[in-house]
């Protein structure tokens, strides 16, 4: 036997003998609830590991939430003994389910783990993958507030040893229900939500937010009112039969004696548990083991730019109304890149749905008035601002077309023509809604008029401020929308022109109060035609100021919107 002159190293690391082979049953339910509350808990440490701004963020969000979940602990403690606690504490209950169900709808990427698509290449089961997600989802400031506020409304209802038991089981379904209900529908719709069109769906957060806050100000209204609490009582009649608010309502049962009740709203809240774990399994398991649909190919899919021509290479569909040439075209363009791009959309829907609902919410408050319906023309007026900084670094494209204040003109005008193809169908619209609500018919055609002569202002002031006050808009942030270092530029742009604008409406509204004055009421309905023509002659004046001032500042503009 001969031996090598070059003896082989020892190994760097002791060889491990491989025993049984590494399969899904080697992780236990126990050990993988185990691991995915540690990566929680992991992922809500990384959040004190960022930058000091992104820190101090995080650690006063923290603070912030937790000194309100401790304030409104507070407040339901104290409304114990109430005769209509009941009644808040169901709504809250059902308020809080459905924050919890739209939440990741619009704030997909506020928690990592929602995402189940970076878990289907684990070897566990779905069965056992969503117990071990349900635990780790209670782990965070989120459903700690959500407890906070259970445990309230519990403490204000509970009455007895009895309703005490009652309280401790409605407190744990509740919250199950919640976090539940959350994952349920974040897995049922997470390709939606990782897609453009999911982005785009987070965008419209804005939208209700915006929505939310003018109905908690009709509640607070309501509840300020002589009648207080007690125009809760038909919607909690109602919800109490609604899961998870029929396990806040059974404390309340149970406390009157009534554990028939309670016994049945408890076992329709876990039915309802049981009902979500099983969609949240269904669509983890169809999630885990079928094709992104975003994979596959998209034979025999029309061209949709395409499609929208004839045969003969014209337009066809609504395109065929717009004008011909390039006032048309960019109408078109511009109406394209509205409904397509997410921020423009956003900024389309946030206006159009405010200006709908302001009118509603004055009429609902009992200070309603059909001017209120200028809101409409004022809020769609203003995304006139900044046409140039919308296009982002793509502007250079038009630009190189503009070469002659011509140009800019057709160019300025298919804008105006695009946005006025919006605004004056729906102003008129909410002056319609405004003056039927209300029952203000007779100020129907000044309000009108005075709308459209607003609406005009502000193209014209929107059209030079694009040209004298661009900046940029940032496309890698949804939620941005002025570049660092140009904050300046941007409300020189907006409240200047709006105030601009105003004054530029004084002679349309001077006449109107003149009339009222005068008491020549019944030739108040002159006002509409003359501010329609006034606001088509300011935005005319307004376009023919702009065009060459646009096409003389093509560099520094281009400059400006390129910034971010």
């Amino acid at each position: 036997m001969t031996t090598s002159p070059h003896p082989r190293p020892a190994p760097l690391l002791d060889p491990v003998p491989v025993t049984a082979p590494v399969t899904a049953t080697m992780l236990t339910p126990a050990a993988s609830t185990a691991v995915f509350v540690r990566l929680k808990l992991a992922l809500l440490r990384n959040g004190l590991r960022q930058s000091a701004g992104r820190k101090a963020a995080y650690i006063a969000s923290v603070v912030a939430t937790l000194l309100v979940a401790a304030l409104q602990l507070l407040g339901l403690i104290a409304l114990r003994g109430n005769e209509h606690a009941a009644a808040l504490v169901t709504l809250l209950a059902a308020i809080l389910a459905l924050g919890w169900a739209v939440m990741p709808l619009f704030f997909p990427s506020g928690d990592e783990t929602l995402d189940p698509t970076r878990l289907v290449m684990l070897p566990l089961r779905a069965d056992s993958l969503i117990v071990s997600l349900l635990v780790a989802s209670l782990v965070g400031i989120g459903p700690l507030f959500t407890f906070a506020l259970v445990v309230g409304s519990v403490i204000a209802v509970a009455h007895g040893v009895g309703a005490a038991v009652v309280g401790v089981l409605a407190a744990l379904l509740t919250v199950l229900v919640c976090v539940a209900l959350a994952r349920a529908v974040a897995t049922a719709n997470i390709r939606l939500l990782t897609s453009r069109k999911g982005r785009d769906l987070a965008l419209l957060s804005g939208l209700i937010i915006a929505v939310g806050a003018q109905f908690v100000n009709i509640a607070v209204t309501k509840l300020s009112g002589p009648e207080g609490l007690s125009v809760l009582q038909p919607a909690a009649d109602v919800l109490r039969w609604v899961p998870p608010a029929a396990s806040i309502d059974a404390v309340r049962a149970a406390s009157e004696g009534s554990y028939g009740i309670a016994a049945l709203q408890l076992a329709l809240t876990a039915a309802a548990l049981v009902l979500l774990l099983w969609w949240w399994q269904r669509s983890l398991t169809k999630l885990m083991t079928s094709p992104d649909s975003s994979t596959l190919a998209a034979a025999g899919k029309p061209d949709k730019a395409r499609a929208a021509l004839r045969s003969d290479g014209r337009a066809s569909g609504l395109a065929r109304l717009l004008p011909a040439g390039r006032t048309g075209t960019v109408s078109e363009r511009t109406l394209r890149y509205a409904w397509r791009d997410p921020k423009a959309k956003a900024a389309y829907a946030t206006s159009l749905a405010i200006g709908l609902l302001l009118p509603i919410v004055s009429a609902v408050q009992g200070g309603g008035s059909v001017y209120t319906g200028c809101w409409a023309a004022g809020l769609l007026g203003i995304q006139m601002y900044n046409q140039f900084g919308q296009d982002g670094s793509a502007f250079w494209m038009v630009a190189s077309t503009i070469s002659s204040p011509r140009d800019a003109y057709l160019e300025l005008r298919g804008r105006v023509l695009a946005l006025a193809l919006v605004a004056v169908p729906y102003v008129l619209l909410v002056m319609i809604g405004s003056a039927a609500l209300l029952h203000q018919w007779k100020a129907f055609p000044e309000a009108l008029g005075l709308s459209l002569g607003l609406l005009g202002a502000l193209l014209a002031t929107g059209a030079l401020a694009s040209a004298l006050v661009p900046y940029s808009i940032p496309q890698d942030s949804g939620y941005k929308n002025v570049a660092p270092g140009q904050a300046g530029l941007a409300w020189i742009s907006i409240l200047g022109g709006m105030l601009t604008g105003a004054v530029l409406c004084t002679p349309l509204l001077g006449l109107t109060i003149w009339m009222h004055i005068a008491g020549a009421h019944d030739w108040l309905w002159l006002v509409l035609p003359l501010g329609a023509a006034y606001g088509l002659g300011i935005t005319h004046l307004g376009l023919r100021l702009a065009a060459p001032r646009t096409a003389a500042r093509l560099p520094e503009i281009l400059t400006a919107v390129s910034k971010g």
